[in-house]
């Protein structure tokens, strides 16, 4: 039996994993939080390694407040780089293999067709330029890696789009919701079954990957479905990013092309306007 350490369990794709892994028994998982493993402690991890004999690590273990990050470079840059370091090194030593999540934000944007894995990096700010170099590290270290990059992660559990949506429109009848940044809304839940699947199917294709939901959106559209699919009764008005001043630039254009990961691992991928009226049935508002 395949035995699979979780990193980060308690972030919302964490919980996504521990979800989905009650539908795959004849794998073992072992989720641990930043308390029960800190990636950004080396003596931490290696205790962890030599207790759990894993065959897989999967990392969801991430510094991802994009505005935070520009103030706190250092840590961003511990926990997403060097900690992604960390855990290559770690799994090198004791031959596990290392599933990496990673970002859209690894882009600037200035395409006008989805993003391959192959296309050219350039990140805007301290958080995607930390992904981006825990990427570069992994891929330096250890050949047995998978890195998926991923975009707009939502779930029922923890903070997120969709639920700072809902929370917003109990006491207002009006919001304002940017409409120039394009991308695709992703259910955790569904990367956690591809995520899963790619353990399962064991097939030895290494390197990056894209996984986001099908199809694209901007956020107004997003949060105009999620009000429609709701029957939320509440005004969404498109603007441009000016109207919010935020620390971080966020790419305009980060829709990213899945036929990569599809074909690798069988994916049958979900559109992303079925995949959140799933979610918007789990979720209590």
């Amino acid at each position: 039996m395949k035995k699979i350490l979780v990193t980060g369990a308690n972030g919302q794709l964490g919980l996504c994993l521990k979800e989905q892994s009650n539908d795959f028994n004849t794998l073992d998982f072992v989720f641990l939080d930043s308390q029960q493993l800190d990636i950004t402690n080396p003596e931490q991890i290696e205790l962890v390694f030599n207790i759990h004999k894993a065959d897989y690590c999967i990392n969801c273990a991430a510094y991802t407040a994009v505005d935070l990050a520009e103030d706190n470079k250092d840590l961003a840059y511990n926990i997403n780089t060097l900690g992604a370091k960390q855990l290559a090194e770690a799994c090198k030593k004791h031959k596990v293999t290392l599933i990496h999540i990673s970002t859209d934000f690894v882009f600037d944007g200035n395409n006008s067709i989805p993003y391959k894995e192959s296309d050219k990096t350039n990140p805007l700010g301290v958080y995607g330029f930390t992904k981006l170099e825990g990427e570069k590290e992994i891929i330096t270290i250890l050949k047995q890696h998978y890195i998926i990059r991923t975009s707009w992660l939502y779930s029922k559990y923890k903070s997120n789009f969709v639920k700072t949506m809902l929370n917003l429109s109990i006491d207002r009848d009006e919001l304002n919701v940017v409409n120039d940044q394009k991308g695709t809304p992703t259910n955790a839940l569904d990367l956690a079954e591809a995520l899963i699947k790619i353990v399962k199917l064991d097939n030895s294709k290494y390197g990056i990957y894209h996984y986001s939901n099908l199809g694209e959106a901007t956020w107004y559209e997003f949060a105009k479905t999620i009000f429609e699919l709701t029957k939320t009764n509440i005004k969404v008005n498109p603007v441009t990013s000016d109207a919010f001043k935020t620390k971080a630039k966020r790419p305009k254009y980060s829709v990213m092309d899945k036929t990569k990961v599809s074909i690798a691992f069988k994916l049958n991928i979900p559109k992303w306007k079925s995949s959140l009226k799933t979610t918007l049935n789990s979720i209590n508002y």
